[in-house]
């Protein structure tokens, strides 16, 4: 992994601003900038893994805090009832961007679905 910022880092560090939805000790929670849905909000954890593989391989606490922290932000956007989706992009072709896990929270609308159709 580079040891070049990511632009995730820079915004738990507060260096570039983002509409923070919620925060824990561990996690950092923000609305998309290109949002895909009504709520589509990140959450990351404040410590850096690269993929979804790597930080549950190396940190499978976090990992669940992550997920803990995905349900909230459903909550406290409401969308809990009406359904939400939560994903991870691992690598490139999967549509990672950005090479700090993170988790995307989808609603507050019918979602379409996934993937490329066949």
């Amino acid at each position: 992994m580079s040891d070049a910022e990511t632009l995730f880092e820079k915004i738990i560090a507060r260096e570039i601003p983002a509409e923070i939805v919620h925060e824990t000790e561990n996690t950092l929670a923000f609305r998309d900038i290109q949002p895909q849905a009504r709520v589509h909000v990140l959450v990351v954890p404040k410590k850096r893994y690269r993929n979804l593989a790597e930080f549950a391989a190396a940190d499978p606490h976090g990992l669940a805090e992550v997920v803990a922290t995905a349900a909230k932000v459903a909550e406290l956007e409401g969308i809990t009832t009406s359904g939400y989706r939560v994903v991870f992009n691992t690598e490139g072709d999967a549509g990672q961007t950005v090479f700090h896990v993170h988790a995307h929270v989808l609603g507050g609308e019918q979602l379409g679905h996934f993937g490329t159709a066949r």
